[in-house]
């Protein structure tokens, strides 16, 4: 005699054993999965958490902070519903279909929770600042969620899969339209990774959103940068595809950091060097050879040619500002740590009515923000303080104190 018999002879009617048949085969039920989930969570997953702490592995330890195997613990629930179905007599199909349902989005969390783990460990990896997965994965889990969602309709409306997947032709414009961004996105960020276009760890640029720092994510769908304010700017993936950015990447693998500014030389102030200017040239360290050697070179050229050199403007001669631009040349190649192999260059622009542009043109060793700042800035002091001694002036508008000057005299 069946547990059910038993209530029905004991009780007065066939819908009171029915409903204590039921509430009694639910607590069983609930009691089973009760013991197991304790005897897992516990037990089990306690010994699998102690061993993975203990060892010297520590991918295995991503794992448990994503909770992989407390959600796969969850699984255990749904199959011991779906085994006890049969004692629900008339609502079989219907737990049975509750319990795959149930199966089927906990298998999707455990994906996820699996995919979220791999994108940590490969981070771990230096090669993922090359090559990020993330946007990958997400596709991947994107697909998981589609499976699993024609799974559940399949089952809902009790048809096989196949048939919903006859269909997808017909919507697919629908579904380019209403997915497009993540498509783009997708593309986009193919492209991104794998023409290594833009690396976590990147220096970029972008002024059209007003983002100016490093790259701290690559995603499906955007790339976050923490600006130098410390802000975040979100960026859609595309945009890097569509619009212009600069990334500072090159600079950093190349080593070398460039100087390129100029400044503005007084023309009043350039003249042909008198015997006292040259003597006291001679004096300054990082030019005393150069004009001994360029001196020697015009008086011979000036003495086989028989030049007159009464008057400064025949034969070949020294001037203040080409004076200067050999001075700076050689203090930059012997006081600034310059890239190896780099060029280094002062150059003199095209006049203007401001006067001689003087362009210092080198690549330093030291990348970093802050030191390349304060090179830059000790050159041009250096420059500021020093070029007086050539008999140059730098142009500079008159200012409220220049007035003044002039009104008191």
């Amino acid at each position: 005699m069946t547990f059910y018999n038993i209530l029905l002879s004991r009780l007065p009617n066939e819908l009171t054993a029915n409903i204590v048949y039921y509430i009694l085969v639910t607590i069983a039920l609930l009691l089973i999965c009760a013991i197991l989930n304790f005897i897992i969570n516990r037990v089990l997953i306690k010994l699998i958490t102690k061993l993975i702490r203990n060892n010297k592995y520590k991918w295995d330890d991503i794992l448990l902070d994503t909770k992989l195997f407390q959600r796969i613990a969850l699984i255990v629930p749904g199959v011991l519903i779906y085994l006890f179905a049969a004692f629900f007599n008339n609502f079989q199909v219907i737990i049975q279909k509750a319990a795959i349902i149930y199966i089927l989005v906990v298998i999707s969390m455990v994906f996820k929770s699996l995919l979220a783990a791999l994108d940590r460990i490969y981070r771990q990896n230096p090669v993922s600042n090359d090559r990020p997965i993330k946007g990958l994965l997400q596709i991947i889990e994107i697909a998981i969620y589609v499976v699993v969602g024609i799974a559940l309709i399949s089952i809902l409306i009790d048809k096989n899969p196949i048939y919903l997947l006859s269909g997808v032709g017909a919507v697919t414009a629908v579904v380019s339209l209403i997915f497009k961004d993540i498509i783009i996105g997708f593309v986009s960020g193919i492209q991104l990774v794998w023409n290594d276009m833009l690396r976590i760890g990147d220096w970029v640029e972008m002024p059209k959103y007003g983002a100016d720092g490093d790259v701290l994510d690559i995603t499906l769908y955007s790339v976050k940068i923490q600006n130098w304010d410390k802000t975040i700017s979100t960026i859609p993936t595309s945009a890097f595809i569509t619009d212009s950015f600069k990334n500072w990447k090159g600079m950093k693998e190349y080593g070398g950091r460039r100087i390129k500014k100029s400044f503005l030389i007084d023309m009043n102030t350039i003249k042909i060097c008198s015997d006292e200017m040259i003597e006291k040239f001679k004096k300054i360290d990082f030019i005393s050879e150069y004009i001994e050697e360029t001196t020697k070179e015009i008086e011979n050229y000036n003495n086989e040619n028989n030049i007159n050199t009464e008057l400064h403007i025949n034969g070949k001669q020294l001037t203040n500002l080409s004076v200067f631009r050999a001075y700076l040349t050689n203090y930059l190649k012997n006081t600034i740590e310059r890239r190896p192999g780099s060029t280094t260059i002062v150059r003199q622009l095209a006049p203007s009515e401001n006067g001689i542009p003087v362009e210092l043109y080198l690549f330093v060793a030291d990348t970093m923000w802050v030191n390349y700042e304060g090179i830059q800035a000790n050159v041009f002091d250096h420059i500021l303080a020093v070029i007086n001694i050539f008999e140059l002036r730098l142009f500079q508008n008159p200012t409220g104190y220049d007035i003044k000057l002039l009104k008191q005299e």
